[in-house]
């Protein structure tokens, strides 16, 4: 059935007649049965059947395994079927884009997940109050990742370095400084000295900036406020900056804050600092990085609410 004379090979290209045959199998292969493609496409079982047998012919792959009155799709098929699916999808969700002057539909972002939680889903309800046609998915990560090889549209990162492949905006720095409860700084007499500190259990965010930061935070603070030694002292590592402050919340110790995540919890009382003026501006800023051939509304639009939101707060 298929020869060396139909086989299908990187040099050809499909032609108008294959691509209308793909559409008939991805029906098909959907259903699993050419009488329901049949039905959908307005054609005979027959004819579904004729196609795909023509298709299969043309491109030396076996599509469907056929049995007593049932189709399979074959490894191969399914590989096919996948990428078909994939790229008719894709061409619906961009005719609905321009039809909509680019501004529905899917909007793909990363961030790392501290900033996930505690500022852009706290934040995130404006954005879609303004554009109630997009669809924003929000994927988090402590890993840098490629933007278009990994369908990612933004990309929001906390570091002291730029991707120079990327166009990176500036969103705002940060500062850190220690927070726990106020039963907790009672418990340990925090409020007299930083010394004190040698008695609490410090939480660290061990991919605070780096992916392995360990206790690079704890250090920054301490070499700035002239204290020694506190990579000696009692200590529990997360790999969230977020979960350390949970367990600050809990009365587990004390972690490192960034002051734009814990504000409200500072302001409600939740938690505290026990050495006021001691914060310390990082390094590392946050920002959001594009593809440099970015030509999306959609994304132009969140970049331009993320800067808005920055230049509110």
């Amino acid at each position: 059935m298929y020869t060396s004379d139909n086989m299908f090979t990187k040099q050809n290209r499909l032609n108008s007649f294959q691509i209308s045959k793909l559409h008939t199998f991805e029906v098909a292969a959907r259903h699993c049965s050419f009488s329901l493609a049949a039905e959908e496409l307005a054609l005979t079982p027959s004819a579904i059947s004729h196609r795909i047998t023509k298709l299969e012919e043309e491109l030396g792959i076996s599509l469907f395994i056929r049995s007593h009155r049932k189709i399979t799709l074959s490894e191969e098929g399914q590989r096919i079927y996948e990428s078909v699916s994939r790229a008719l999808d894709a061409l619906n969700q961009d005719v609905f884009d321009v039809q909509n002057g680019d501004v529905s539909g899917l909007l793909t972002v990363y961030c790392r997940p501290s900033f996930a939680q505690c500022w852009l889903v706290p934040n995130i309800r404006s954005f879609q109050d303004l554009y109630p046609s997009i669809e924003l998915k929000l994927l988090t990560g402590n890993e840098n990742i490629k933007l278009q090889g990994d369908g990612i549209d933004a990309a929001i990162y906390f570091d002291a370095e730029r991707p120079k492949h990327l166009k990176c905006e500036s969103l705002f720095s940060e500062t850190i400084i220690p927070v726990c409860t106020p039963e907790y700084a009672d418990k340990l007499n925090l409020r007299e000295s930083v010394e004190q500190l040698r008695h609490a259990t410090l939480l660290h965010d061990n991919q605070a900036w780096d992916y392995d930061s360990n206790e690079d935070e704890w250090k920054v603070w301490a070499h700035a406020n002239d204290l020694e030694g506190v990579e000696q002292y009692s200590r529990m590592s997360f790999d969230r900056s977020d979960l350390a402050v949970l367990a600050a919340q809990h009365g587990v110790g004390i972690a490192m804050g960034r002051t734009s995540l814990i504000e409200p919890l500072l302001l409600s009382g939740e938690l505290m600092t026990p050495f006021p003026n001691t914060q310390v501006t990082c390094k590392q800023h946050y920002y959001v990085a594009t593809s440099p051939e970015r030509k999306s509304d959609k994304v132009n639009l969140f970049v331009e609410w993320l800067k808005g939101m920055v230049r509110k707060a």
